[in-house]
């Protein structure tokens, strides 16, 4: 497996090389399964009220699962379906970088992860990891380099299969990944794993990834269904990084904005 290829260099403006003075030792990471828009079932499109949400939470890198690249009827039953990609969308003034990956193509459109970053996405790539059938599946892996001097963190937004043989063999290509990055290379992978059955941990502890609610709670957080939260399906592993204060974002507006409640921590380098 080939690691991200780093992306053109681009010329940034005086005040972020000033910013770039002051180095950044903590950040706050998001992660959360947008079901394409929409609530629970399908029953109503709250994409912006999804956007005003994820702002209020202020976090610094945001990692997304089942966002819509385009969709070729949806603008035309919804009238507030925006006029561009969801994850740009989203990300609005607020994250000035993003990355998509595109997991399922079909006539109408596409989806897949995304993240969105305030700080400089040097390079990303998406890799394929469906196993058979027509369950398609990703990990998006970006690079991303903080301000000041310390070292580049890279970020893996994933979602796995239904099927536990499919998440097995999924969890074996994230950890041939991670393994294939320096061994002191700040690593955070988070989104849904549809780990119901609890296996994720034991197969990801050999390339050295800990899972942060597991850390302080002693288990993976309850964030499936949203409004009544009972299986652990969403994770944020990190490696060579500190996690503080995990939270599962279970109330109110959250409950009722997706399917899955989403799950944010304080990361420290």
């Amino acid at each position: 497996m080939n690691r991200p290829e780093t992306s053109e260099a681009t010329h940034e403006p005086p005040q972020q090389q000033a910013q770039d003075i002051d180095r950044v030792n903590h950040f706050t990471v998001l992660t959360v399964n947008t079901h394409k828009g929409f609530t629970a079932l399908n029953r109503r499109f709250i994409l912006p009220e999804l956007r005003e949400a994820v702002r209020s939470v202020s976090a610094d890198v945001v990692f997304l699962q089942e966002v819509h690249g385009t969709h070729e009827h949806h603008p035309q039953r919804y009238s507030n379906w925006p006029s561009m990609p969801q994850y740009e969308f989203l990300a609005d003034s607020l994250w000035p970088q993003f990355a998509y990956g595109r997991n399922a193509v079909y006539p109408a459109g596409d989806h897949g992860n995304a993240l969105l970053s305030k700080f400089q996405i040097i390079c990303h790539d998406n890799l394929d990891v469906s196993i058979s059938g027509h369950e398609n599946r990703g990990m998006l892996h970006s690079v991303l380099r903080l301000p000041g001097d310390g070292p580049q963190v890279h970020a893996i937004c994933v979602h796995l299969g239904l099927r536990e043989g499919h998440r097995v063999e999924q969890l074996k290509l994230l950890c041939q990944r991670v393994n294939e990055l320096p061994p002191d290379a700040p690593v955070i992978v988070a989104g849904d794993f549809n780990d119901w059955r609890g296996k994720a941990s034991e197969l990801l502890e050999p390339c050295g990834l800990r899972e942060v609610f597991a850390e302080q709670w002693g288990k993976p957080a309850r964030s499936f269904p949203a409004r009544l939260p009972i299986l652990r399906l969403d994770r944020i592993y990190v490696r060579n990084l500190k996690a503080r204060h995990p939270k599962v974002l279970s109330v109110r507006p959250w409950s009722h904005l997706s399917d899955h409640a989403p799950l944010s921590v304080e990361i420290e380098l």
